[in-house]
């Protein structure tokens, strides 16, 4: 009987491409740094080929080693949706399903989701991760998450992804400033009195692209960490903002002095959606969850 490589030594492999060490590899998978070596070693021997290329202290994957790695990670999601479809017997939205959300959509959404997801599907554990866009499409890559809920359009690769929803973007400003001609093209207001968040939040590009934010003139160079700081700049009046709907029919602004308007670009807005492994067995349970989440997105983004 021909040799094949173990479901173990894969997830060995796997868990030293993740750290890139084999000290911290072993240490991840509860093992000794000599086991995980020996491990890795069998493998390359059993497959006839050679994974990494090694030094005194240091490695590095061969080509084919990054191939292999590839190929591993899609082995190991399907042995998992094997032991989770056989212990749920092949029940849908049961088990764990691992959502990830992008900061911009979590603190609006997620409760809800979750509620709808307890009250709809009481066999299903949902378990959630925030975090930005590049990190969750690569932890949904690597098989740790099931789907990313995110803004589009983003570079998702081969991915496949569904747009659930629209969001506008509203223009935010203190009530005292009406009358400061913010009404008026974007060309016409002072410089430096749009005020963003910082450039890893993809909520940033969309609103520039959305709101045709060409002069960069008109951007003020402090970026926020989050929605709430640039709530705070609104509010104490060092300029104005471009906040989602979603935001703004969460409660965002109560208890401050600002005010929503549409902003003169026409159809200013973000598209809502999801993103799944397109090789993943478990389709139909990421069809369920989306449109669930897309309940939720129709009641947060109409305004």
């Amino acid at each position: 009987m021909k040799r094949l490589p173990s479901v173990k030594q894969l997830q060995y492999l796997l868990a030293l491409h993740e750290h890139q060490h084999f000290g911290r590899a072993a240490d991840a998978c509860y093992i000794g740094q000599s086991t995980l070596s020996a491990a890795i070693a069998n493998l390359e021997e059993t497959i006839d080929a050679q994974l990494l290329e090694r030094d005194h202290k240091t490695f590095i994957f061969t080509s084919l080693g990054e191939d292999v790695v590839r190929q591993a990670r899609y082995i190991i999601e399907q042995c998992e949706e094997l032991a989770d479809f056989a212990r749920n017997q092949g029940k849908p939205m049961t088990g764990q399903f691992r959502l990830g959300c992008i900061p911009t959509i979590a603190p609006f959404v997620l409760s809800e989701v979750m509620a709808l997801c307890r009250q709809r599907f009481p066999e299903l554990q949902l378990l959630l991760r925030e975090d930005t866009s590049e990190n969750s499409l690569r932890a949904l890559t690597e098989g740790r998450l099931d789907m990313v809920l995110l803004a589009l359009p983003y570079e998702t690769g081969a991915l496949h992804t569904e747009v659930l929803a629209q969001d506008g973007f509203k223009l935010v400003l203190h009530k005292d400033w009406q009358d400061r001609g913010f009404s008026q093209d974007i060309s016409q207001w002072p410089d430096e009195s749009i005020f963003l968040l910082e450039r890893e939040h993809c909520l940033t590009g969309h609103a520039v692209k959305a709101c045709e934010l060409e002069d960069s003139r008109k951007v003020n160079p402090f970026f926020a960490t989050s929605l709430h700081t640039l709530t705070q700049m609104v509010n104490n009046k060092l300029g104005v903002t471009f906040m989602p709907q979603m935001a703004i029919n969460s409660g965002l602004l109560q208890g401050t002095e600002l005010i929503s308007q549409a902003p003169a670009s026409s159809g200013a807005a973000r598209d809502i959606g999801v993103a799944w492994r397109p090789t993943s067995s478990k389709s139909r349970n990421y069809r369920l969850m989306a449109t669930l989440i897309s309940e939720v997105l129709q009641q947060k983004c109409t305004g």
